[in-house]
């Protein structure tokens, strides 16, 4: 037996069922609190990404403008500069912005697939004993993958730098 139940209430606009959560559900919570935090990552890998690449491109614009106006102190700014591009290059280098953004992302609309194919009664929900069960499960696979990703690209983010 299910300790998970959808209850079907009709929808008063086209009078057809609609699936009903119960008011607290750990693995529906878990699932929406998963969904939040890869989405918020994401955006926010993806916001701090864009900002630092911006800020590259703006600072590799301005040093042949810098040497062509031939004003005082030009080795200066544009040394300072090219060091700014290179700081810039190794924190995105050692956070990974990019491929953090891409992967969070990723994970987070697979976890709307499931979510939405387990609301919809879909495929592989659709025959099973214990659709909820396999919520809970598909759920913690999606995590623990990325999680694995994760840690994979740590050691060997981790294995360069001691190689070098």
């Amino acid at each position: 037996m299910s300790i998970f139940l959808l209850g079907e209430v009709k929808s008063p606009a086209m009078n057809t069922p609609v699936a009903k959560l119960p008011d607290s559900d750990p693995i529906m919570e878990r699932l929406e609190d998963q969904l939040a935090w890869y989405d918020g990552k994401s955006t926010g890998d993806q916001r701090v990404y864009k900002r630092i690449k911006i800020a590259e491109i703006l600072a590799a614009a301005i040093i042949p403008f810098v040497t062509g106006l031939g004003l005082p102190h030009t080795g200066v700014v544009t040394g300072g500069l090219g060091v700014l591009i290179t700081v810039l290059e190794g924190l995105l280098h050692l956070n990974q912005y990019q491929q953090n953004w891409i992967n969070y992302r990723s994970t987070c609309e697979a976890l709307k697939h499931e979510k939405y194919t387990y609301l919809g009664k879909a495929a592989p929900y659709a025959n099973v004993r214990d659709p909820h069960a396999l919520l809970a499960e598909r759920i913690e696979s999606l995590v623990s993958q990325e999680h694995a990703k994760w840690a994979s690209t740590q050691q060997q983010e981790s294995g360069k730098q001691q190689n070098n």
